[in-house]
């Protein structure tokens, strides 16, 4: 009887565009897209105006750039579209160069995008990816939080009508709206409160429902029913029709590098969520994402939206989440979204022209409401007090100093953190079964010892500035408040996977310290290339290496024994000695 071997199926290649496409799934595939271009439209109405810029940017960035980074992307589902955080950030940085709806603002917002785009593309060829690593939960969660509470005074206002200069700072913003709340229109409040009511109850209700689309339709017929735009309600205004065209901005040298900054916070928020967002969704759904592929997707989506009249394509999580829920596990529903949108913009937008703004106001509140992270804030005040303080910081710089200072001192305090956590790494004596029994951090450590006379100690991280005089100054302690003298100290390398010039010198030093009180100094399961390491420092002159903790704890006793014995053979002759003299004088 012949036996067989039952090989797996591939789970479908990562080049291929609009990878896990099949007649079985392309129905359901369609109909999500239906579902995307029903979600998308609205939202990107409302962020190009958060934006600072006209609603077809908004349609423009839904219509090639989707297109390029389906096509190009290796992540099934990630939806590449303006986002709110990225909206702001937008407004924010543009808004000291020029005029919000002038043409200059418009042309510096491609010109951003285009910029945006080229460092992503950078970051792909370099897989810079891990910089993102560097914005921690706590950091986006401030900061994301920031942006969305300015975000929310403006839309309030939009909701009652109130005029303000949302390109203002957020504390201007929200004195101009409490100043002018005597200006409110009761019809503006009477809509938003119906479509706040509408999208939240209906979403709880039928979350496959496009709640946004139909807040939008019903305000919009109440609207011309009604002759509301005559009684005080602003509506959305006249939709230029047409396709997007190819363009490209025209801008000073000194504009193009006055937006690098702000393109570089945009690309790294983009990374820091887009990428978390795309791994996510193939660990979940058992398919294998390229972030360095998805990087250059993001180049090629922004470089086209720039050429197009979009602006800033960046992971929209929520849109994502969507189509997922809408059975989704391909790039499919983009392109309809994409095919949907250009429909609108060839044959009707004249509908658009009556969309009443406080709807729109509520339809993007209620999707930047949950990017406050009230949720993340009560759970890191509970869980990580320091972690708390750095979203709490991030949120307030985000407020209070403006976007791009915001994204500084995130990324500062990010690394701040960082340094924080590696200066004061895992440093315990281990038992002789290698369990830690005494870590070395603690203000007052019990004097361990691994076997009587010996110390076994493991740094759980590389040895470098940040940790390496913590790293002596924990050793010394070791030795000095040992319950009984210490005549070995081992260092278990196995966690160690690097050491720089600081961490070199701080062991010489703890080396030499330990040599003048007669404390023999050995290592155990040292990896090649530290070994190789230590060697090029000069480190391991009287430094005998093990291959285990039970090694080097064998020859440690194996010295102390042979030291008693010397002792005792160098006291012997000494003692006869004496004798005989003493009988000779006898």
């Amino acid at each position: 009887m012949r036996s067989s071997t039952r090989i797996a199926p591939p789970r479908g290649r990562r080049g291929r565009p609009l990878a896990g496409l099949t007649r079985g799934n392309l129905v359901r595939e369609l109909g999500a897209g239906v579902t995307l271009l029903a979600i998308a439209v609205p939202l990107n109405i409302g962020y190009a105006q958060i934006a600072g810029l006209p609603p077809t940017a908004g349609l423009y960035a839904l219509v090639v750039p989707s297109i390029v980074f389906a096509l190009t992307a290796s992540s099934r589902q990630l939806v590449a579209s303006p986002d709110a955080a990225a909206s702001a950030l937008v407004a924010s940085s543009i808004g000291g160069l020029a005029v919000a709806g002038s043409a200059d603002y418009a042309t510096m917002a491609l010109a951003q995008a285009i910029i945006c785009g080229v460092v992503f593309a950078l970051a792909a060829v370099f897989k810079l990816g891990f910089l993102a690593s560097f914005l921690s939960k706590p950091v986006l969660v401030g900061f994301i939080g920031g942006l969305a509470l300015d975000i929310l005074v403006s839309q309030v206002a939009k909701m009652l009508g109130v005029p303000i200069d949302s390109s203002r700072e957020f504390v201007e913003k929200l004195a101009e709206l409490a100043g002018n709340l005597g200006e409110a229109d009761l019809w503006s409040a009477v809509i938003a409160t119906a479509s706040v009511l509408v999208l939240v109850v209906g979403r709880r209700i039928a979350r496959l429902v496009p709640w946004a689309l139909v807040v939008l339709v019903g305000s919009t017929i109440a609207v011309v029913l009604l002759d509301l735009d005559g009684a005080g309600v602003d509506v959305l205004g006249e939709v230029p029709a047409g396709p997007p065209v190819l363009t490209w901005p025209i801008l000073e040298w000194a504009t193009w590098f006055a937006l690098v900054p702000s393109a570089l916070a945009l690309v790294l928020v983009t990374i820091a969520e887009g990428l978390l967002v795309a791994r996510a969704y193939a660990e979940r759904h058992g398919y294998r994402d390229d972030p360095n592929r998805d990087l250059f997707a993001f180049g090629l989506g922004n470089i086209a939206a720039g050429a197009t009249g979009g602006y800033v394509v960046g992971a929209s999580a929520s849109r994502t989440a969507a189509v997922d829920l809408a059975g989704s596990r391909t790039q499919l529903p983009a392109i309809v979204a994409a095919i949907g949108t250009l429909l609108l913009l060839l044959f009707g937008t004249a509908v658009l022209a009556d969309i009443p703004s406080p709807a729109i106001g509520a339809v993007v509140a209620v999707a930047v409401a949950p990017l406050l992270g009230l949720r993340e804030f009560a759970q890191l005040r509970r869980t990580a007090r320091f972690e708390f303080w750095i979203a709490v910081v991030c949120f307030a710089a985000t407020l209070f100093i403006g976007a791009i200072p915001g994204i500084l001192v995130a990324f500062v305090l990010a690394l701040v953190n960082l340094a924080r956590r590696a200066a004061r790494p895992a440093l315990d004596v281990l038992a002789a079964d290698g369990v830690p029994t005494d870590s070395l951090l603690d203000p007052a450590p019990k004097g361990s010892v691994t076997e009587p006379g010996v110390v076994v100690l493991r740094l759980a991280a590389p040895l470098f500035f940040a940790n390496a005089a913590s790293f002596a100054d924990a050793s010394r302690l070791a030795v000095t408040g040992a319950a009984e003298p210490v005549h070995h100290l081992v260092l278990d390398c196995e966690a160690i996977t690097d050491v720089d010039v600081t961490g070199a010198e701080a062991f010489a030093s703890l080396r030499d310290w330990l040599r003048q009180r007669d404390v023999a100094l050995a290592m155990s399961r040292v990896r090649p290339g530290v070994r190789d390491a230590f060697e090029r420092f000069g480190l391991l002159d009287g430094v005998d290496i093990h291959a285990t903790n039970r090694a080097a704890l064998a020859a440690a006793a194996d010295t102390t024994r042979s030291a008693g014995a010397a002792r005792v053979a160098d006291a012997t002759p000494v003692a006869d000695e004496e004798d005989a003299d003493g009988r000779s004088d006898r």
